[in-house]
């Protein structure tokens, strides 16, 4: 192997590692940490079968995929902006490209399928105090 072999080009190769940071940071470890074990462990730690909105987890696990798809058709347009998306970088004026628009998309729907994930879990949470206080009073 030879360190100057270009097989992709040199700023293919910074759109594919900053692609790379993001899906797993944004779509591997935040869908895994919040998602996953939030949905395995609430119910267990408050003796419920489920979560009480079970729709709204369904959602924000469908989310995940047009997010994914942004990103994907970012990375094929190109967006030199890095996974910080620092401002001279992914400004307007520096970067006109259309894919610094889907990747910013694609991290939008993202977290809005993580803030669902949340609303659901602060539902069921709360659900469950309520309906404990109310039972204490009778």
């Amino acid at each position: 192997s030879d360190p100057y072999q270009n097989l992709i080009p040199t700023e293919m190769y910074n759109h594919v590692i900053t692609s790379h940071g993001i899906i797993m940071i944004f779509f591997f470890l935040m869908p895994v940490l919040i998602g996953g074990f939030g949905n395995y462990l609430i119910p267990l730690l408050i003796s419920l079968p489920d979560l009480n909105l079970p729709r709204l987890n369904a959602l924000s696990a469908w989310l995940l995929i047009p997010s994914s798809i942004c990103l994907v058709i970012s990375l094929y347009y190109g967006s030199g902006t890095g996974w910080t998306f620092y401002p001279p970088l992914s400004n307007s004026i520096f970067s006109s490209s259309i894919g610094t628009d889907f990747l910013m998309f694609s991290l939008h729907l993202a977290g809005v399928s993580s803030i669902l994930s949340s609303i659901n879990f602060i539902c069921t949470i709360y659900s469950v105090i309520y309906f404990s206080r109310n039972n204490e009073r009778i």
